[in-house]
């Protein structure tokens, strides 16, 4: 059983914490690409419990700086955006991308005190519509930032990617563990009826058939709910195996991923993977980002967009159904139709379940099961990672420029294998899947060693 020195351990982020030294470690998306609009391409984030400015000048170059002037401490998230830079309102003083003080307009003639200011700024890159930012320290022993890996959501041409986030009330631990619980599909996700996959099941996860097979993701969950588990170390964090057998002959496989620190990798369908991080805005809240990442044919980004709209609202991207309307819950579709009663969106379904834990759930009141094999592997993880940062070593998924040139895929894959053999079956359906792509076929397998 966890203690509560233990669950403040691995929960808290903020400057100053040891689960928050292992955080700086790493990339972290800080927004999407789309909210940096041309007419005010600025705006305010927090991450691991500080405040940063965001912005794009105009040369396109991308800047996030601490979001207090350096001169007086001025809010610089409302700057004027010109002259290549950041302008603060409360004397002038601009500020570049890289936090080089550009003038300082209101001192005299000649003064050089621009020369000794610099604001604390951040490596900032886009990738498929996100922005990520590396928040550790730069320019001193062993504190480089890491390299990305070669991952599909960040390999595949923009036309088959799509990116969306949304707001999550509560700590960032508990969003990522309901991502790598395998068994909660089931009945979180229960539907009473299967949608015909034909129809309008595309961006939505559980509902097209499960791959080479007729049968309805949501009719595999709903039918078969006591799976085999196993999870198994990777180089880039844990991968878990979800097996429901049908009969002697098939049995469905379902292969996930945990990406440490805090994404997963999962199928949606039979042509999209789904990566996506869990990001501490503090220890009470959190935004998960998304990368929808197509084997198949182009992204739909417009249907992607409007299908996600209509349950996250602009400009915070909280979600339209969430605590403040008790999460739509119904009474009488609980008896007939889903299982939670809240409607047929899993993203709802998974925010309830995390939120009503508690903004940080308390893990000393936990009695965990054989279907929480990945959450147990994943905690342990952490703690490890932890205590390599205390003593001073790189943390997991660290990774130079050559280690990440070798930190591939992941695959995944929810199908309908053979009861004998599925341990090649999943294999060969990532392989066939890459070759029949017209982008992915000229990546490597990150199954050949």
């Amino acid at each position: 059983m966890m203690s509560h020195e233990q669950n403040d351990l691995i929960t808290r982020v903020g400057p100053g914490t040891k689960c928050g030294a292992l955080m700086r470690h790493y990339w972290h998306p800080v927004a999407l690409a789309d909210e940096l609009p041309d007419e005010r391409p600025a705006k305010a984030v927090r991450v691991l419990g500080q405040d940063f400015v965001l912005f794009r000048d105009e040369r396109g170059r991308h800047g996030l700086l601490d979001r207090g002037c350096p001169h007086r401490g001025a809010d610089l998230a409302y700057g004027r955006l010109e002259d290549a830079g950041l302008r603060c309102l409360f004397h002038g003083w601009l500020f570049d991308v890289d936090g080089k003080c550009l003038e300082t307009p209101a001192e005299p003639d000649g003064s050089v005190l621009c020369q000794r200011v610099r604001q604390k700024s951040y490596p900032v890159v886009v990738k498929n519509g996100i922005i990520f930012a590396y928040l550790g320290p730069i320019n001193v022993q062993g504190g480089e930032a890491p390299a990305f890996p070669d991952f599909d959501c960040f390999l595949a041409p923009a036309t088959h990617a799509f990116a969306f986030k949304g707001l999550i009330d509560c700590n960032w631990l508990q969003a990522l563990e309901v991502g790598i619980d395998p068994a909660h599909a089931s009945y979180l996700h229960r539907f009473y009826e299967d949608e015909d996959p034909s129809g309008d099941a595309y961006g939505k996860q559980f509902r097209a058939n499960s791959a080479d097979s007729n049968i309805p993701m949501s009719r595999m969950m709903r039918e078969h709910a006591r799976p085999t588990i196993d999870v198994e170390g990777t180089d880039y964090g844990l991968r878990l195996f979800t097996l429901r057998r049908i009969s002697e002959k098939h049995t469905h496989v379902r292969v996930t991923n945990l990406v440490f620190p805090y994404a997963f990798v999962i199928p949606m369908s039979t042509e999209i993977t789904i990566t996506q991080w869990h990001v501490p805005i503090d220890d009470e809240s959190c935004y998960w980002y998304a990368i929808f990442t197509s084997f198949g044919k182009p992204v739909d980004h417009q249907q992607m967009r409007e299908q996600r709209l209509q349950l996250y609202e602009l400009p915070d991207y909280k979600p339209r159904i969430g605590r403040q309307n008790n999460y739509g819950y119904n009474i009488a579709e609980q008896k007939t139709q889903t299982f939670t009663g809240m409607g047929f969106d899993i993203n709802v379904h998974d925010q309830w379940a995390i939120e009503s834990q508690g903004q940080i759930q308390d893990r000393t009141r936990e009695h965990l099961g054989y279907s929480d094999k990945a959450i147990i592997a994943y905690r342990r993880l952490l703690l490890s990672a932890i205590g390599q940062v205390g003593r001073g070593e790189k943390p997991p998924m660290w990774l130079d420029p050559a280690r990440a040139a070798t930190i591939l895929g992941p695959a995944t894959v929810d199908g309908m294998g053979p009861t004998e053999g599925w341990e090649s079956y999943w294999k060969e359906f990532d392989e066939r899947r890459r070759k029949e792509s017209s982008w992915a076929a000229n990546t490597r397998s990150p199954l050949v060693a």
